[in-house]
């Protein structure tokens, strides 16, 4: 395995690890022994805990990034539709891990935000790169006459981005998709009133 693989398959079992146990929960012995490699790699690539968990978030923050434009830049799919897709995979990620993990970065939000500054500002980075794609497919529909001209889409975007990380975690706790659908109903019905 070549040295960029390794250390990709460190940032993959990290996130998937961290996901479901948390950050402060999840321990190197854990990452290396779930990846099958040696403790001396992981600080060959990584100078701490917190360097490797910094990584995670990039690592994860750059592969969702890919997904959303992957998902929302389709310019045969109307943009609204795309929108709607891409709530609906999402919803069905969530479900397929029987809504134990639910959004690595709100997860680690929760979590770290007030405690760490660094991972704070790395997520905050994140989630407005996310709002950024997804207020460019708002745009789209509004230029298409799907949404209402006097609609802003970067605040719309940041309001879908808000609310559904508000109804992930509620399905968390639910154990449930109802949260996840319902949003996805009222923030295209009666959020965009889409026509």
């Amino acid at each position: 395995m070549s040295r960029s693989e390794t250390r990709a398959l460190l940032l993959r079992t990290g996130a998937d690890i961290i996901g479901t146990q948390g950050y402060n929960n999840t321990g190197i012995n854990a990452v290396l022994c779930a990846a099958g490699v040696p403790k001396g790699s992981f600080y060959y690539y990584f100078d701490s805990k917190d360097a490797f968990g910094l990584a995670v978030i990039d690592a994860a923050a750059e592969a969702h990034a890919a997904d959303l434009d992957r998902l929302l830049s389709d310019p045969a799919t109307p943009p609204l539709q795309r929108l709607r897709q891409y709530l609906e995979t999402s919803a069905d990620e969530v479900a397929a891990h029987d809504y134990c993990r639910g959004c690595l970065m709100g997860n680690l939000g929760q979590e770290l935000a007030a405690q760490q500054p660094a991972f704070r500002e790395r997520l905050e980075r994140a989630f407005a790169n996310w709002s950024e794609c997804l207020a460019r497919c708002l745009d789209e529909a509004i230029e298409d006459g799907q949404l209402d001209p006097e609609n802003d889409a970067r605040q719309l975007a940041e309001f879908l981005l808000v609310g559904w990380e508000g109804a992930i975690l509620r399905a968390k706790i639910a154990r449930s998709r109802d949260p996840l659908d319902a949003f996805i109903r009222m923030f295209m019905t009666r959020v965009l009133d889409a026509r």
